[in-house]
Formats: structure tokens, C-alpha cells, sequence
């Protein structure tokens, strides 16, 4: 690796916006990669580091470059849950059907975790699949629900799934549908919402 791409690939893990700009214009390549295949963009947005993807986005990064995890810099947004990150990588027009590891899209991951901001922006911002069904057969809604702790965070962001018009009957692999779930695992408020909207 060419000691400039080195200095670059450095500089967007630290967060380093001039030390990021100055590589780039030293001739570095906005798409060198790392010994795991991150790129500079992907560094950058998997510790938010919003000013240095800017610089990175303007130089015509590539927000779907994938490395040996299959995550991207678009992909990571769903897992840092950064909105301000989401914003940054739009304008470089990132494609939402990208997979991560687990065959989800970003929203899916953001509603595991109870990102109520990012589940907000994306699905307001974008034209992201809302029912898109991952590897292990789930949706954003069945993630919410089954990987979430029924608690305030997960029901605000079943009601903006189901806004968006997520499908309350798409079931799991198992046939078990979300509200079936939320029933097992006793989260009423969540029934109640799933209930409402079937």
C-alpha cells in the first residue's frame, strides 16, 4: 500500500478532516482500503466522524464499498444509528437495497437497536424497503420486536414502521408473525400498537 493511502486511511479512522483532505490532495485514492477492505469513507462513519466523510463524499467516495464483513459506510449508519451520517452519505446516493452480512438493509439493523432518529430520517428521507425480509427471515418490524426490550424506544419505532406501512402480517421463518411475538414475550404496548394496525 502506497504510504499517501496509508496516511488517508488514517486519517478518516481518526476523524482527521484536514489530515483527511490534505492525503487526498497528495494523491491519495478516496478508495483505498484497508487490510480488511474498509474504505476511508467506511472508517470514517463507523466512528461518526461526520467532517471527515464529508471531505470524503465530495471527493466522490463510494458509500457502498463493501469490506470483508459486507458492512459499508450506508450499511454502518443503520448501526450507529447517526443521523447526521445518514445526511452526509445521501447526496453520494447510496443504494439502499445493499445487504449487510445478516442479507438486511439499514433500517433493519437501526430497529434492532432502538434508533428511533435514524428509523425517523430513513424512512422519511428515503425510499428504503420498509418490508425488506432478511437472511434469517425478519423484517425491521419482526427485529423491533423480537431483538428489541418492548420498552419506549422499540414501540416509538413499531409506530413509525407501521406508518411507513410496514406489513404486520409478514411472518418469520417460523410462520410466527410480529404480534404473535410481542405476545410471547409479554410487551403489551407493542400487541396493542401491532393489533391496531393489522
Amino acid at each position: 500500500m502506497h504510504d499517501r493511502d496509508r496516511r488517508l486511511l488514517d486519517a478518516a479512522r481518526r476523524g482527521a478532516a484536514d489530515d483527511v483532505r490534505a492525503a487526498l490532495d497528495a494523491g491519495a485514492s478516496v478508495e483505498a482500503r484497508d487490510e480488511e477492505l474498509r474504505s476511508p469513507l467506511l472508517l470514517a462513519a463507523l466512528d461518526d466522524h461526520v467532517e471527515a466523510a464529508r471531505v470524503l463524499v465530495a471527493a466522490g467516495a463510494d458509500p457502498n464499498a463493501q469490506d470483508q464483513r459486507h458492512d459499508s459506510a450506508w450499511l454502518v449508519t443503520g448501526v450507529t444509528g447517526s443521523v447526521a451520517m445518514m445526511r452526509t452519505l445521501l447526496p453520494a446516493k447510496p443504494d439502499l437495497t445493499l445487504r449487510n452480512r445478516f442479507g438486511g438493509v439499514s433500517v433493519i439493523p437501526a430497529s434492532e437497536r432502538g434508533h428511533v432518529a435514524y428509523v425517523r430520517a430513513v424512512l422519511q428521507e428515503t425510499d428504503i424497503d420498509v418490508d425488506h425480509v432478511n437472511d434469517l427471515g425478519w423484517t425491521a418490524l419482526l427485529e423491533a420486536v423480537i431483538l428489541g426490550d418492548g420498552g419506549r424506544p422499540h414501540q416509538e419505532i413499531v409506530e413509525l414502521l407501521l406508518a411507513a406501512g410496514a406489513r404486520t402480517d409478514l411472518a418469520d421463518a417460523d410462520g410466527v408473525t410480529a404480534l404473535e411475538h410481542a405476545e410471547r414475550r409479554g410487551f403489551d404496548a407493542l400487541a396493542a400498537l401491532l393489533r391496531a394496525a393489522a
